[in-house]
Order: C-alpha cells, then sequence, then structure tokens
C-alpha cells in the first residue's frame, strides 16, 4: 500500500473523528473495520457488565492500541457528557508512574472509563487502598487492576536497595517483593534482568494480597463476585499487556 493511500484513509478517518454526531460510526484503516465510539459510560451501561466482560474489553483494547486501532478519537464529547452525567468507571488501574506507560492508552479507553492510581513501583499504601475503595464501593467499578511494567526504575531502586531522599520509603514499600524472590545467589541486584523481572511480578502478587488483607471492603465485594482483582505486567519495549490471572 503506497505512502498516498496510506494519508488518504488517515484523512477520512480524522473527518469522521470530528463529524461524528452519532453513538457509533464506521471507519476503515487498513482494511479492518473500526467502531468508533464517543459515548461515556453511562450507571446503567456500568451495572449491566460483569467482571470477565470487562477484563476481555481492557484485553481488546490492548489488542487494538497495538495494532494502532483506537475507537476513541473524541474525547471533548466524553467530557461534555461525563461533566454533566456523572462519572462511572467499569474499572480501578493501581500503575506505576511511569511516563511511557500511560494506561488510558494502552487499553484503548477514554474519559469516564477508569479510576488511575499512579504510584512509583504500583504499591499498595492506606491512601491508594482508600481510593481503591471508593472506586468500587461508591462508584461501582468492578474489576481492580493492578499493573506493574518492565525495566521500572522504582523496582531497580529496591533490588539494590537504594536510599535517597523519600524514594527510600518507596523502595521499603518494594523490599518484600525482592525478599520474596528466592535464588539468583549471585546477582541478587538491577544488573539482573530476570531477577528484575522476577520482582516486578511479586511486587504485582503481594500487592494483590496486600489489597485483600487490609481492605475488608474490597475482601468482601470480591467474595461477593461484584469485583475482581487483576494482575498484569506491561512491556515497554513492545506495548504488549501480560495478564496474569485470567
Amino acid at each position: 500500500m503506497t505512502k498516498l493511500l496510506h494519508l488518504f484513509l488517515l484523512i477520512i478517518l480524522l473527518s469522521l473523528s470530528g463529524c461524528q454526531k452519532s453513538d457509533t460510526n464506521i471507519a476503515v484503516v487498513d482494511s479492518i473495520n473500526v467502531k468508533l465510539k464517543t459515548e461515556a459510560l453511562t450507571k446503567e451501561k456500568q451495572q449491566n457488565l460483569t467482571t470477565d466482560e470487562i477484563v476481555n474489553q481492557f484485553q481488546q483494547g490492548n489488542d487494538r492500541f497495538l495494532k494502532k486501532l483506537s475507537i476513541y478519537p473524541n474525547y471533548l464529547e466524553q467530557v461534555k457528557q461525563t461533566a454533566t452525567q456523572g462519572q462511572f468507571p467499569k474499572a480501578v488501574i493501581l500503575s506505576c508512574i511511569d511516563s511511557r506507560a500511560p494506561v488510558e492508552a494502552i487499553f484503548d479507553k477514554t474519559i469516564g472509563d477508569l479510576f488511575t492510581s499512579r504510584v512509583a513501583g504500583n504499591y499498595a499504601d492506606s491512601g491508594v487502598i482508600g481510593g481503591i475503595e471508593f472506586a468500587c464501593m461508591v462508584s461501582g467499578a468492578k474489576v481492580i487492576f493492578v499493573m506493574g511494567h518492565t525495566d521500572c526504575g522504582a523496582i531497580k531502586g529496591a533490588c539494590d536497595n537504594v536510599e535517597l531522599g523519600n524514594l527510600t520509603y518507596v523502595v521499603e514499600k518494594i523490599r518484600p517483593a525482592v525478599d520474596s524472590v528466592k535464588g539468583f545467589e549471585n546477582e541478587r541486584n538491577s544488573k539482573n534482568k530476570k531477577f528484575v523481572e522476577e520482582v516486578t511480578r511479586m511486587n504485582v502478587v503481594l500487592t494483590m494480597e496486600k489489597l485483600r488483607s487490609q481492605s475488608s471492603i474490597i475482601t468482601d465485594l470480591e467474595k461477593q463476585g461484584k469485583v475482581k482483582i487483576i494482575g498484569a505486567i506491561y512491556h515497554l519495549d513492545d506495548g504488549k499487556v501480560d495478564f496474569l490471572n485470567h
């Protein structure tokens, strides 16, 4: 396909996103049909979703992200809708502050779709847990994603036991993950890529366990089947998300 044809298709897509008035329009990108969505999530739609449907939507969103097929081209429409109708997010994501891991883009989600809690090393302290409780108990979010990512600076700092200002506090929160990874006797530091990967995964697992052990609200909602907790790892090199327990 020539560059000229690619440009022509891009112009068509941009035209559709700028002038659409209905709930859904259809665009063609590289011969693939893509439904362009402009309607924000409503309370009724949120309540009708199951936890498995939401997880599947996030998996599909990451797939669209990888294929450059976003279905949310008009954010200003969701700005208007959520400002007047309120917010009814389907999920909450606890992730790292890393600038290379923008969660809405990674999962092809839009304004009003999800709560985001971002902290270096994606650990959960009381403030973070309180926010997640609000997201689920008060606002109706049904899935909690705990997402780490590859090549995480906070994880590497914990592996090297770094002490630097308030970063020392972050490292202390991640140290249990470092200590829980067994083996690697010869090189338990950030130079060992495999060790860092295992600590990253363990940090996600332990954070999920902490949400359960330190929040009766989250635990009760999970037991009732109203909330599902999912672990994930985002790969900085290619944009793919691995879901750990689904």
